[in-house]
């Protein structure tokens, strides 16, 4: 079985306004599973709706210990692209007998164009076949957690070196 954790970011927001604002509602990850017919045995569990430019430390110690503390050994975690990286590298540092893969979006699941759907299949792909480690997955690229970093200039994520 897969474990997705779901922390909000793009991939979940209903509403970018002034590309500042975002605004929440329920997850999209249910429909996105269902779209993509899915067909793999995997429970969620929505542990915050959080612009990730929001996600405190606090935050990143509840993904943190719902990571290391579920039975399950592959999990994902949506989570807002701004600071995805300082999350994973947090799971990188104390988490070494699973696997994760964190994914976001560039443009809401419910907006025409969405990398969300894509993303998500990535990353339950990786989940999947991966070794144990962290990783981060967007636009059908795979980083390990201390080789990555989110280029904003450019709007992708690219190897450190």
């Amino acid at each position: 079985m897969i474990k997705i954790f779901i922390t909000g970011g793009t991939i979940d927001c209903l509403l970018i306004k002034d590309n500042e604002e975002y605004s929440f509602g329920d997850t999209n990850i249910p429909k996105l599973l269902d779209q993509g017919r899915c067909k793999l045995e995997i429970k969620s569990e929505v542990l915050m709706m959080k612009d990730s430019l929001l996600i405190t430390e606090e935050d990143r110690n509840i993904i943190l210990d719902n990571c290391a503390n579920c039975n399950e050994t592959q999990i994902v975690i949506t989570h807002g692209t701004d600071t995805m990286v300082e999350t994973a590298k947090v799971l990188g540092k104390n988490i070494s007998d699973k696997t994760i893969v964190l994914l976001g979006a560039m443009i809401p699941y419910n907006q025409e164009n969405s990398d969300a759907m894509f993303n998500l299949g990535c990353a339950i792909s990786a989940a999947q076949t991966l070794p144990y480690g962290i990783y981060i997955t967007m636009n059908g690229k795979i980083f390990s957690w201390n080789n990555v970093k989110k280029n904003k200039a450019l709007g992708i994520f690219e190897t450190l070196s």
